[in-house]
């Protein structure tokens, strides 16, 4: 019979001094994916067809079209491979170790090819501030395994409360899903209003996707791994547009606090790591930030809930 998981086997440590070097390079292969994915799909709206999604071993685009087939790219965090596979049985893939952002990308790129699924994509980075071209970028080579493996359990870890949480909303609802422009996993529920025009602004990414991403009012909430300025991994509940009195509200636990800097509140991972119980303290932030924004914006609750 198998032991019981440990709470470090569960909810691990991930103090971003000692593997952000890994977090930027897997940021940076996780987009070149990510960007493969958008580039051949069908768009959906708020760009949902650009996200990637937790398994029970990693990450996966899901399957994507091409010429009459579909493949699919997954991240293997336990036995640390990108596997391709493709509907017509054929499979390619790599090891996932040390290498450049370059050279994952030659490489991935030439799988492709040898695959017969050829195709070109937008060749920088999102969401970062220094963009160097996927194909030039020799900066970024970092890939420690064992803090890899750690913030994919905390990714299903995460995923796992968040899709309760989102069962709880009838309304319109995203998936849960990781965007690799931030690299965080989210859950946006919406209000069914349009929201005003987004200001934009984000760095290296258009402002019309932006727009669109925020075009109608949301309560999202997701886990970030974390970056400067936010030097440690944590849990955010945001609302667009930002109710008044959003940032004086009362939520749970006590924890959580609103950040100025980001316009949300932050749950740092580690209180939820060292609760007693680690799903109903990250449950009651989901819900009480979510409270907090639909009670002050006014929106339909009776409506959008489950009884």
């Amino acid at each position: 019979m198998q032991a019981e998981p440990s709470r470090d086997q569960l909810w691990p440590e991930l103090p971003l001094e000692a593997w952000d070097d890994t977090r930027a390079t897997l940021h940076l292969w996780t987009q070149i994916a990510g960007k493969i994915r958008m580039t051949l799909s069908p768009p959906i709206n708020h760009s949902w067809h650009v996200p990637l999604y937790v398994t029970s071993s990693g990450l996966t685009t899901s399957p994507i079209p091409h010429s009459g087939r579909t493949f699919q790219i997954d991240f293997d965090f336990i036995l640390h491979r990108l596997n391709i596979s493709v509907s017509d049985g054929s499979t390619g893939g790599f090891p996932l170790e040390p290498q450049t952002v370059a050279g994952f990308y030659r490489r991935l790129m030439g799988e492709l090819q040898r695959l017969g699924l050829p195709m070109r994509i937008l060749n920088k980075p999102n969401e970062v501030a220094d963009a160097i071209p996927f194909d030039r970028d020799e900066a970024h080579r970092s890939y420690d395994a064992e803090y890899a493996n750690r913030f994919w359990r905390i990714l299903f870890q995460a995923d796992r409360v968040m899709k309760e949480f989102r069962g709880r909303f009838i309304g319109k609802c995203s998936p849960v899903h990781l965007f690799w422009g931030a690299l965080d996993l989210a859950v946006t529920r919406f209000s069914g209003r349009t929201a005003p025009r987004h200001p934009g602004g984000i760095p290296n990414l258009p402002d019309d996707v932006t727009r669109e991403a925020y075009s109608h009012e949301v309560s999202s909430c997701g886990f970030w791994p974390g970056s400067a300025p936010l030097a440690y991994p944590a849990f955010y509940s945001y609302a667009y547009p930002e109710p008044p009195g959003f940032a004086d509200a009362q939520v749970k636990p006590a924890a959580a606090f609103y950040s100025a800097d980001f316009h949300e509140f932050i749950l740092p991972y580690s209180a939820v790591r060292e609760a007693e119980f680690p799903d109903r303290i990250l449950l009651e932030f989901f819900q009480s930030t979510y409270e907090a924004a639909a009670n002050l914006a006014k929106w339909d609750r009776a409506g959008l809930e489950r009884p």
